[in-house]
């Protein structure tokens, strides 16, 4: 594919922005009803449609939603959440071996209560998993912590093909009935029982529990598989990658795909994320790189939370400080906006509907917003996820 050498280009994702109307809102849409008026601009001068980001039969999540925007097909190349988020850790797995995604949760009264317990510091997180290892690792299973409540196991091979449900899928369903079923179930199953003594009396439990935060009870183990082969970014599409974002999953993506992962001071993967200085390390990368993948996790957690006021607070912090200061200095470029997936507020995890983009650069349609029902009216109409790379460097 021959790119002009000159032409810039530029993703900007917010995590789980789609939604369903919401009798709160009037029947609008947090998107509809958000004030976005840099994201209304893009729709307004760009032209817009929707994309299946999840093909059919495959899970919701957001890795094979975003590895379909980045313009890999999951059904080619996706074998799990957990080897994703090895490569960012810099966990190598060998021929054989399967990374699970290991989350610290909260049971309450039998009840899968948090998926994150609390939003537990990385700090507190990497006490808490390094008792874990010591106390549950053996010579076919180690554990390896990471950033707040995600973190990852990695075995010998035990468990590829066992059946396991995402914790924030979930939420509020029995935790025992919610366990792995299939291959392996019962070490699995064993495995996450096991972590309750080591973390019910742990002092950081204790420590949140005195100021009245959620304890992380249980590990929860999901997202397993091997090692995926990607070709590499450059090579399938004629331009230099680079990606700012403050997920594992997504720097994992960009390490299989061969892309600069950038590394923004404050970027937290929460509300509380760094969103301009997101923002400006985009620009500045766009210096010597062709193309930035620019996420924002935070539309997604509100979602997941089931906030309306935080997930309306979320896209337009989104809008003002991320989508309008690449704006300001990018205008030369073409520029795509989208969530990767919906996170509806009243399912409080993802769906695999069809999402709205629009793309600046290339020419203008009718639309004047940007929102789930007018991008339906596009000029792109629906797209396969995975085409919309091509699409903007056409």
């Amino acid at each position: 594919m021959e790119v002009m050498a000159h032409t810039k280009y530029v993703i900007l994702l917010g995590d789980g922005m789609a939604d369903v109307p919401l009798p709160e809102l009037g029947g609008k849409t947090p998107l509809s009803h958000a004030n976005i008026p840099n994201m209304d601009y893009i729709a307004k001068h760009g032209r817009c449609g929707l994309a299946r980001t999840v093909p059919e039969g495959m899970p919701a999540g957001s890795d094979i939603a975003n590895m379909s925007v980045l313009g890999y097909a999951p059904e080619r190349y996706y074998t799990g959440r957990g080897p994703l988020e090895a490569a960012s850790m810099g966990v190598t797995l060998a021929e054989g071996e399967v990374a699970f995604r290991c989350n610290l949760i909260t049971v309450t009264d039998g009840t899968i209560a948090d998926y994150s317990a609390g939003h537990i510091s990385s700090e507190e997180a990497s006490e808490l998993i390094s008792s874990i290892d010591e106390a549950l690792s053996s010579d076919r299973i180690r554990f390896h912590a990471g950033i707040s409540y995600r973190h990852l196991m990695v075995t010998d091979g035990i468990g590829a093909s066992t059946v396991c449900t995402p914790p924030h899928d979930v939420l509020g369903e029995s935790f025992e009935s919610q366990m792995p079923r299939c291959e392996d179930c019962a070490m699995l199953s064993d495995l996450i029982r096991r972590s309750v003594a080591v973390l019910k009396n742990h002092p950081i439990n204790k420590e949140r529990v005195h100021a009245g935060k959620n304890p992380a009870t249980h590990i929860w183990l999901w997202g397993q598989g091997r090692a995926p082969s990607f070709p590499s970014f450059e090579e399938t599409f004629g331009i230099s990658g680079s990606m700012i974002s403050a997920v594992d999953l997504l720097k994992g993506l960009a390490i299989y795909a061969g892309m600069d992962v950038i590394e923004v001071p404050g970027a937290t993967g929460y509300l509380d994320t760094n969103y301009a200085g997101k923002a400006d390390y985009a620009v500045r990368a766009l210096g010597d790189h062709d193309f930035v993948y620019l996420h924002v996790e935070a539309p997604d957690e509100a979602g997941h939370a089931g906030d309306v006021e935080a997930k309306i607070t979320a896209i337009e912090n989104f809008d003002s400080m991320v989508v309008g200061r690449v704006l300001d200095n990018c205008s030369d470029c073409v520029i795509m906006v989208l969530p990767d997936h919906p996170t509806p507020i009243p399912l409080r995890t993802h769906t695999a509907d069809p999402v709205p983009f629009a793309i600046y650069g290339h020419g203008a349609d009718d639309v004047i917003r940007f929102d789930e029902r007018s991008a339906a009216d596009g000029s792109y109409g629906l797209k396969v996820g995975s085409e919309l790379i091509r699409l903007m460097i056409r």
